[in-house]
């Protein structure tokens, strides 16, 4: 059975020109012609071109192919399994980095240069993953969403890590006041919330004190914000956010 020039290239994905230019080259050369003088191809044929494409596909440019292709010595099997060998190491280094392009967009969405495993040294068993999705609806359009993300695409474990301690002591601090009996319109109540804002301007985003009342609100309006921040201390998010607006307000007033 044979096949005209434009089965054969439907078959291989091939364009008939490209057909036609291995003839002229003698790198496949149709073993018939019809009585019409037209390119006739052969399943031998078909084998020989399957073999072309395989080593195009790994990069070999067409006159190597060739010396390879007509080496008497060369058993056919031999051919496929280098092909085989060939194409098994290529789609190992593909998947490497597909691997890493996907950490690359990973770490460019959320803009956080880090493995899961300094992740979680970071934040301990807050995950920022959990929440990207929905801050990206709500805020992604703002200019505070996108000044965060371009920070954020900037820093290091280290970076993160001093500001994660920063963070730490300034729940320290709350914490204290709050066991100390402080109220949370207090002065150093206040001072520790404009404190709060201030670590957000300078790592996050530009948060002005109308901005830092509505965070606070949220901390409590949000059950999964109070839930994380009242692991310091039950209650400590409805005082932050009492504090928070007591700063505003007095910047404000």
């Amino acid at each position: 059975m044979s096949y005209s020039v434009g089965q054969v290239a439907g078959f291989a994905g091939v364009t008939v020109r490209t057909l036609h230019h291995y003839d002229d080259i003698g790198l496949l050369v149709p073993s018939e012609r019809s009585h019409a003088g037209h390119r006739r191809y052969s399943d031998a044929d078909l084998d020989r071109l399957q073999q072309i494409l395989f080593y195009r596909e790994l990069g070999f440019p067409l006159e190597e192919v060739a010396a390879l292709l007509d080496d008497p010595a060369a058993d056919p099997r031999a051919h496929l399994r280098r092909q085989h060998e060939l194409l098994t190491d290529r789609i190992e280094k593909l998947q490497k980095m597909a691997a890493a392009v996907e950490h690359a967009m990973e770490a460019r969405t959320m803009g956080i240069h880090l493995t899961p495993e300094e992740k979680f040294e970071v934040f301990g068993d807050f995950d920022p993953d959990q929440y990207e999705e929905e801050v990206r609806e709500r805020w992604g359009d703002t200019d505070a969403y996108r000044q965060s993300q371009q920070r954020a695409a900037s820093y290091t474990k280290e970076d993160w890590q001093r500001i994660q301690r920063e963070a730490d002591e300034l729940t320290r601090r709350f914490v204290a006041l709050m066991e100390a009996g402080e109220p949370a319109d207090s002065e150093a109540a206040m001072d520790a919330a404009e404190e709060h804002r201030r670590g957000i301007s300078r790592h996050h985003y530009d948060c002005g004190h109308e901005m830092h009342a509505c965070l606070g609100e949220m901390y409590v309006d949000d059950e999964r914000f109070t839930r994380n921040i009242d692991k310091a201390k039950p209650g400590l998010a409805a005082y932050m956010r009492d504090a928070i607006v007591a700063n505003a307000a007095r910047h404000t007033a």
